[in-house]
């Protein structure tokens, strides 16, 4: 039976895969900022990633590494914290998500995603990197924001292939199950949609009016967007809930 720490085990994706993994038959470990015992099987750690101090203590005995943690900021960090730390418990396998993208676009958090990314794929540990694209809860706030103001910015170009939490989930747990693999396919949704797409659904979903402003995003990160290179249109992993489905399920929570 596999023991495994998950990072950001308390987080979206977390709370998702973390009882795939229990019903998988595995010990798991969860990170937290306050070590408790909840009731659910799972053994809740105190460990601060950004100074490294508990990192040790967690890792003894663990066998996979399930790294989710992740902050606008220093990400490159915290992982290499981890890393080192994984290395000294030579940890057989460490998996981490990361971000489709990451490579391409000029923006630090990105910048930072990349550094994490780095830092695990030049470990002495056996790894495996999974790209995800952005969640439907992403798009869904993106255009939540842009809707608070009386006209919303609309972005040219822009392009996302939203995917859906269980995929990513359901994905992780089949890779922290596996072998170690080094960079995998990208997980991405099933279809590529425009921001104004999914603005206007994110419109018809909750009753809002709102006109729209065009504009151009300047600069190399706007040459990205344009090109579709933010976009994995081929060799992908490709998930299986759609957009339309989530949405339906935030107007009807709208509705309530």
């Amino acid at each position: 039976m596999s023991t495994v720490l998950v990072t950001g085990g308390t987080g979206r994706i977390g709370q998702q895969v973390v009882p795939l993994l229990k019903a998988a038959g595995c010990n798991v470990r969860v990170l937290s900022r306050h070590a408790s015992d909840r009731g659910d099987g799972v053994e809740y750690l105190a460990v601060d990633l950004l100074t490294g101090d508990g990192l040790d203590a967690a890792l003894d005995g663990v066998d996979v590494v399930l790294h989710l943690a992740g902050a606008p900021k220093g990400d490159e960090v915290t992982t290499a914290n981890l890393v080192k730390a994984a290395e000294r418990a030579k940890v057989a396998h460490l998996v981490h998500i990361s971000v489709t993208a990451v490579d391409q676009l000029p923006f630090g958090y990105f910048k930072s995603k990349l550094g994490a990314e780095q830092a695990v794929r030049n470990s002495k540990v056996p790894s495996t990197v999974l790209r995800v694209a952005q969640l439907h809860e992403f798009a869904w706030t993106t255009v939540q924001a842009m809707a608070k103001l009386p006209v919303m910015p609309m972005p040219g170009g822009i392009r996302f292939q939203p995917v859906d939490g269980r995929d990513v989930a359901a994905r992780l747990a089949e890779l922290v199950l596996g072998e170690p693999q080094g960079l995998v396919a990208d997980l991405v949704g099933p279809k590529v949609y425009t921001l104004p797409e999914l603005a206007h659904d994110y419109l018809q979903a909750t009753g809002k009016r709102r006109l729209s402003l065009p504009i151009r995003v300047p600069g190399k990160a706007g040459k990205v967007y344009r090109a579709g290179d933010n976009l994995t249109l081929t060799g992908a992993t490709v998930g299986t809930h759609t957009w339309e489905d989530f949405v339906a399920a935030q107007g009807a929570v709208v509705r309530v």
